[in-house]
């Protein structure tokens, strides 16, 4: 009885010790998921929590359990709505993208390392998937908020690169216990039908099914976090048992689930969203027990040349390659080939060789430990000064203070929307009473502890509390209105958008005409909508710049693929 209240008493105080420390490395800007391994680390055999661990069965359990909620996660958190501009780019970069990089490290590997071909792709294999859950972290730790086109990309990917770094890795696997003598090519292409086919139809079919099983069934509201999960992880097992990718099965089930109408939508990403960062704690702790610092010390030399190849030539190389159709600015491309962050899951992945029993699998995973080290050092600590030097922010778009949602049939996307008013929000500095968005209604507002009728709002003061009912694509305009956001200068609507606001309809002669703007005769009766959208060749987000001699056309407002809002920007600062 002793053992296990001091096995609690350990964990827990082990638990909250990295929750404190987790909060003091995004004041410094260190990479959160390093401070866990570090911890992990220190309380290892050879740190002074002095506990040995080795079971990498129990290792590869947990881990993929967790591995497995963090994707659930992902998909939960990704609105649909980013697909419309990083959907085919992130698909490239998580299928191509993945066979690129693994490839390129691969054949350095066998070249360097003395190992055969197919040994030297299982380490490129193993490396070939991206962390970008660490990236956002960073920058949500540092108030950045990232164009929709590279925010989207990047998330979409991150969620959708790990079943392809997985199937590579089982196949290579297969092969080299195989003697290499089923034939590479047909290896391969069965193994990707079976496992991204499987997973694809189980976790689409499995979504849709565990909504509709959701929203049926009569159950406390306090169990449909707790229902979702336990759902989502049946796909996942399922699809594992039946030789699919259940990585990419329970990826697809979130994300089918996240955007689709469900009752207590808000409470079940709410949860999800706890129990992912608590399997990510809990995972890169145990990874870090699991590693013994002694035996990186020998493989330092190897790593370090093998992450920087990876981090320097194939990660970037993949991305110009797998981008090139999509026409994503040179700064783009440059961030997305420097954010490709290693995380949990080339870890994870190390762990396969050891369960199989593959020579040089210890070598593996102290290199894959070592190069996961460099990598959120090196990448992990300069990703937000990059996004700053890359001019790759826009000014932040949501500072909803509270939100509720009202599990009203029909009415998913309803909430009830509350703010505190500053001395500086904009109504207030307006001194008059606000032009709400359409599908707002003032419901109350509360004044030194009393409630006051909402009215037409005409009367407000700075402390009162104010809370609307509104559709959710409403709450973009509601903050510009009743939030004064903390960003700095660079980053205000009138620096970052201009000083003038224009229609996106207006056509470009007449807007030529009142501010001197020398265009091309034959565009005079292009819309700016049509000119903007004509020299992308893209789908247009918020933040996309058009230069037109000193001046810039920077996009302001986008609905659908449609300009709706245009800032006109008096002298460039590219």
């Amino acid at each position: 009885m002793d053992l296990t209240n001091q096995i609690i008493l350990v964990g827990s105080a082990v638990l909250l010790v990295s929750m404190l420390v987790g909060v003091l490395s995004n004041r410094i800007g260190a990479p959160l998921l390093l401070v866990f391994l570090l911890i992990g680390m220190l309380l290892g055999e050879q740190g002074p929590g002095g506990i040995a661990f080795d079971d990498v069965q129990t290792a590869h359990l947990f881990g993929s359990l967790a591995l497995a909620i963090i994707l659930f996660d992902g998909g939960l958190a990704t609105p649909i709505k980013h697909f419309r501009v990083g959907l085919r780019p992130a698909l490239s970069l998580a299928t191509l993208g993945v066979a690129i990089t693994a490839t390129i490290t691969g054949l350095f590997a066998a070249w360097w390392l003395g190992l055969n071909w197919l040994e030297g792709l299982l380490l490129g294999a193993i490396v070939g998937s991206t962390d970008a859950a660490a990236v956002f972290s960073l920058l949500r730790a540092r108030g950045l908020e990232l164009k929709q086109r590279v925010g989207a990309t990047l998330e979409i990917e991150s969620g959708s690169n790990d079943p392809m770094a997985v199937f590579l890795t089982i196949a290579l696997i297969e092969l080299i216990i195989g003697g290499g003598d089923q034939g590479f090519g047909l290896v391969m292409l069965t193994e990707f039908a079976r496992q991204m086919g499987l997973g694809a139809l189980i976790g689409l079919a499995g979504g849709f099914a565990l909504t509709a099983l959701i929203n049926r069934l009569a159950m406390a509201a306090g169990l449909h976090p707790l229902a979702v999960m336990a759902g989502g992880l049946t796909l996942f097992g399922l699809t594992a048992v039946l030789g699919g990718s259940g990585f990419l099965a329970i990826y697809l089930a979130g994300l089918v689930i996240g955007n689709r109408p469900l009752e207590s939508t808000q409470n079940i990403k709410r949860f999800h969203d706890g129990i992912a960062r608590l399997s990510q704690i809990g995972m890169f702790l145990m990874l870090g027990l699991l590693v013994t610092p002694s035996h990186l010390l020998p493989v330092a030399g190897d790593a370090l040349l093998f992450a920087a190849v990876l981090i320097l030539l194939a990660r970037p190389l993949a991305v110009w390659l797998c981008l090139l159709p999509f026409r994503f600015t040179w700064r783009e491309q440059a961030f997305i080939g420097w954010v490709g962050l290693r995380g949990a899951v080339p870890i994870i992945l190390a762990l396969f060789p050891l369960l199989a029993g593959i020579e040089h699998a210890a070598m593996y995973f102290n290199i894959v430990f070592f190069v996961v080290l460099v990598s959120l050092l090196v990448q992990g600590w300069t990703v937000a000064g990059l996004a700053r030097a890359l001019r790759l922010e826009v000014p932040p778009t949501s500072h909803v203070v509270q939100r509720v949602e009202l599990d009203i049939p029909g009415q998913q996307e309803l909430e009830l929307v509350g703010y505190r008013l500053a001395a500086d929000a904009p109504v207030l500095l307006e001194r008059r009473a606000p032009h709400l968005p359409a599908g707002v209604r003032p419901v109350a507002v509360v004044r030194e502890r009393q409630l006051i009728d909402a009215g037409d709002l005409g009367d407000l003061n700075a402390g009162d509390y104010l809370y609307l009912m509104a559709e959710t694509r409403a709450l973009p305009g509601l903050d510009h209105l009743f939030v004064a956001p903390p960003v700095p200068e660079r980053l205000t609507e009138r620096a970052f958008f201009g000083d003038f606001v224009l229609d996106g309809e207006a056509q470009l002669g007449a807007v030529s005409t009142v501010y001197g703007m020398a265009i091309d005769p034959a565009d005079r009766d292009l819309t700016l909508d049509a000119l903007i959208r004509r020299s992308l060749n893209q789908h247009p987000v918020v933040g996309d710049r058009l230069e037109l001699g000193r001046m810039a056309l920077v996009v302001r407002e986008v609905e659908g693929d449609r300009v709706t809002k245009v800032g006109l920007k008096l002298g460039s600062d590219d």
